[in-house]
Parts: structure tokens; C-alpha cells; sequence
């Protein structure tokens, strides 16, 4: 049965996927992982963790049926790499899953077949394959029913127009060669692995820091009087900083794209650099037998004082780019510094915990993968290309339609209605047409394993 399941499996993979765009097949594939995984690895389904991870794959899945993006087609792999590491070992971290589901996809038939003894130190295959049998019963068969055919359509005219009927024009070499690579991919994930010893290692690390026994108090005395120079300089300097950014963010009339573009890029090349340098100093001096000091609470709280600060930036950077897009409307680059922002206030809140609750490096390592992972399935699931016309159309004080119009033609529709329903010069007029009419046109081309949801609309009827 389960060999079976690997059979048809690759069999559905080239038929799925051969000379075809992404589509209903991803969608379709994903059942298929899922039923492979399940099957071989029964046990591992029982646990919640790997069942939802399973679930969010096949969310994924149903993003690309619905908008053929590319993020949801970079998600749906980086939600696979992590459900098939899952299987390997489910309480292990995230970034581990994916070490283990990448390497499980790539190599696993070879990881399972050949493994290095250690005493002899050679490779040598772990069972041998009888390859003489498997082309018996599938050659001696094939040929004897292949006889059988050519005898029955000289003997009956009906039995040969029905065989004539039969189309396998599609079977050619390719296609075969491409079944053996579904089924190769497919036995590889059908028994993940875990890579020793980044697993082993990541399963006997805790979060938390452990004290050192007789540290030298003298030298933590001074590190801790470091720190407090240090970090108040920088608690100085980040208040100047926010007071001269706010008197020019509110004194400022000056609305050209130019400026805020200036502003907004500027200040999150700053931001990043200003982040990632606080985030390192942190965890420098916290790094060990300092969180045990008993006089650190004042360099804990020019810590907390300093991260408060980085978010009062981090909000500041958003408010320039809210006002970026209120004048000239949304693009993926301004959606995108606002997804990094939100980001960056989770890294700073999860590295105050560490501080607080004397957590390590794994801890935020942990914590901020699962943390993007998350974000990313999220906006896997939402049209951007649609918000993001749909706002400019209707709120943006200035519209660059060229914009709108190289967008994917996951807005082809809304911008099809808003052109039959309210007035757009010539040019505008013709740019919309004609995009509508190349996306019928691709619409009524696509074979039934790239159909998407568009496909059954009833508006391209």
C-alpha cells in the first residue's frame, strides 16, 4: 500500500506538473503530501503541532489557486521544507525543521539507502534491491498484455476502435523521466530525517542563561560600569536624534514624492543599522554572569529605557511612511517597510523578555523565526495587488496608474470595473482594456492544472 501510494503519487506529479504553470496543481499536490506523509508517518499526525503546520501548508496551497502570487508560492515551499522537518522531529525549532525538510527533499533517498559506517568508515548500501524481480513483474506483463491488445484489435473491430481511442501521446520520455522525479522527491519526504547533530543539539538547549560559579565580580563590575556609559550615551543621543526628527516631521510642508521617499528610506537605513547595533550591544553585555550581577538593575533599566526609545523610532519611521502613502498611495516597498517595522518592535519586545527573564540567544532565535514564519503565511493569504489599487484608486491624492497597470493581474478585474464605471482618459482607458483582454485570453489558454480561482468567475463568462 504504501509503495503503491509513492506510485501514483509520481505519476500524478508528471501529470500534474509537466510543461504546466503553477495552479490547481500546486493546490492538488499538497493533498498529495499530505496523504504520502500521513500514510508512512501515522504516528506523527496525532501531534498538534505537526497537524497545523500541515494545515497552513495547505493554506498556502489555496493562496496560489486564489492569486498565483509569488509570495504565496515562496510561503507554500517554506511551509513544505517546515511540515516535512516537522514529521522528522516536531519538538525541534522551526529553523531546524527547515534544515531538516530541505535536506530530507533533497537527499533523502540517498540518506536512507547508503550510510557511513563508522568502523569501517566506507559507504555501503544499507539492503540490496532485487532490480532482477521489480523488471520481471513489470516488464513480463507489460509485454504479454501488450501482445494480447495487438491480437484482440485484429479479432474485433468494436475492442479495436475503443483502443484506438485511447490517447498516451502525452507519455513520452520526458513525461517518464519527470514521474521518476515525483517519485524520487516523493520517497524522499515519505520518511523525513533529522540531521545530527544540529537536531540533537537544538533539543538539549534551553532557553534560559545558567550561572557561572565563581565569576569574577570584580571584572562583572566593570563590564556593568561599561554598560551604564555606554548605553546612557546612546540613550542621549537617540533623544536628540527623535527631537530633531520630530520638529522636521511636523514643521515640514514640503509634499514632494522626492522628500518622503528621501525620509522614508533614509530614516529605515537607519533604523536597520540602529536596530541591529542595539540589539548586539544588549546581547553582549547580557551574554552571561552580568544578568546574575546584583547591582545591574540600573544597566537593565537604561536597557529597557534604550529599547523604548528604538520602538519610539521605529513608530516615528511608520507615521513618515503612513503619511508616504496617504499623499501617494501603497506600493509593495511601503508595505513592505511596514511589515518590517512590525517586525522589528517584536524583536526589540522579545529581546527586553531576554533581558528580563535572562532568556539566551536561542531564545530570540526561536521566538523571531516562528515570528516570521507566522507573518509570512499571513500575508500569503491576502490580494495585495487588489488592496493595493483598490486604495489608490480611491484614497491615494495622486495616482500613477503605470504603476497599477504592471502590477499581476490579480487587479485586472478591479481595474476593468473601475474603468467601465467612471471616466479615464484615452490612454488610461486602452492600458486597461488591453491587459483584460491579454488575461482572457490567458484565462481561456490555461490547461486544467494551472486553472486558478479567476478561472470561475462568473464576470469572464
Amino acid at each position: 500500500m504504501k509503495k503503491l501510494s509513492l506510485f501514483i503519487g509520481a505519476i500524478l506529479f508528471s501529470t500534474l506538473f509537466y510543461r504546466q504553470n503553477v495552479g490547481l496543481n500546486l493546490t492538488l499536490f499538497s493533498l498529495i503530501t499530505f496523504l504520502v506523509l500521513s500514510i508512512y508517518n501515522p504516528k506523527s499526525f496525532k501531534n498538534r503541532r505537526t497537524i497545523t503546520l500541515g494545515f497552513l501548508y495547505f493554506i498556502t496551497a489555496i493562496s496560489i489557486f486564489f492569486y498565483q502570487s509569488t509570495l504565496s508560492i515562496v510561503a507554500n515551499y517554506v511551509a513544505f521544507f517546515t511540515l516535512v522537518g516537522s514529521v522528522s522531529q516536531h519538538k525541534s525549532s522551526i529553523y531546524i525543521n527547515w534544515i531538516n525538510g530541505l535536506y530530507t527533499f533533497i537527499a533523502g533517498f540517498f540518506h536512507r539507502n547508503f550510510s557511513v559506517l563508522e568502523n569501517e568508515q566506507k559507504v555501503k548500501p544499507k539492503k540490496s534491491i532485487d532490480y532482477v524481480q521489480w523488471i520481471k513483474i513489470i516488464g513480463i506483463p507489460l509485454v504479454v498484455l501488450i501482445i494480447f491488445i495487438s491480437l484482440y484489435k485484429n479479432g474485433n473491430p468494436v475492442f479495436n476502435d475503443l483502443i484506438s481511442k485511447i490517447d498516451f501521446s502525452f507519455l513520452n520520455f520526458q513525461w517518464i523521466l519527470f514521474a521518476a522525479l515525483g517519485y524520487y522527491l516523493l520517497y524522499n519526504i515519505s520518511t523525513p530525517i533529522s540531521i545530527d547533530p544540529a537536531t540533537e543539539i537544538d533539543l538539549t538547549t534551553n532557553n534560559y542563561l545558567n550561572k557561572i560559579e565563581n565569576f569574577s565580580i570584580e571584572n562583572t563590575k566593570k563590564e556593568n560600569q561599561l554598560g551604564i556609559i555606554l548605553i546612557s550615551l546612546l540613550n542621549v543621543l537617540i533623544v536628540i536624534f527623535l527631537i530633531t526628527d520630530f520638529s522636521f516631521l511636523f514643521s515640514s510642508n514640503d509634499f514632494r514624492a522626492s522628500i518622503f521617499s528621501s525620509q522614508v528610506h533614509d530614516g529605515i537605513n537607519a533604523l536597520i543599522a540602529s536596530i541591529i547595533i542595539a540589539i548586539i550591544i544588549i546581547l553582549y553585555f547580557f551574554r552571561g554572569n552580568l544578568n546574575f550581577y546584583r547591582e545591574n538593575k540600573t544597566l537593565k533599566l537604561l536597557s529597557y529605557t534604550w529599547i523604548v526609545l528604538n520602538i519610539i523610532l521605529v513608530a516615528n519611521t511608520a507615521v513618515k511612511d503612513y503619511q508616504y502613502i496617504y499623499y501617494f498611495g501603497l506600493t509593495y516597498k511601503r508595505i513592505g517597510v511596514l511589515v518590517y517595522l512590525l517586525l522589528t518592535v517584536i524583536g526589540l519586545i522579545t529581546t527586553s523578555i531576554k533581558v528580563m527573564q535572562i532568556k539566551n540567544f536561542w531564545y530570540l532565535l526561536r521566538v523571531n523565526t516562528i515570528t516570521a514564519f507566522a507573518v509570512l503565511i499571513i500575508c500569503c493569504t491576502i490580494n495585495w495587488d487588489k488592496h493595493i489599487t483598490s486604495y489608490n484608486l480611491n484614497y491615494a491624492k495622486a495616482i500613477d496608474f503605470n504603476y497599477l497597470i504592471n502590477l499581476s493581474n490579480n487587479n485586472t478585474l478591479l481595474l476593468k470595473s473601475y474603468s467601465d464605471h467612471l471616466v479615464l482618459n484615452s490612454e488610461n482607458k486602452r492600458l486597461v482594456t488591453n491587459k483584460y483582454n491579454n488575461y482572457l485570453n490567458e484565462l481561456k489558454t490555461r490547461n486544467w492544472q494551472e486553472l486558478t480561482y479567476d478561472n470561475f468567475k462568473k464576470e469572464l463568462k
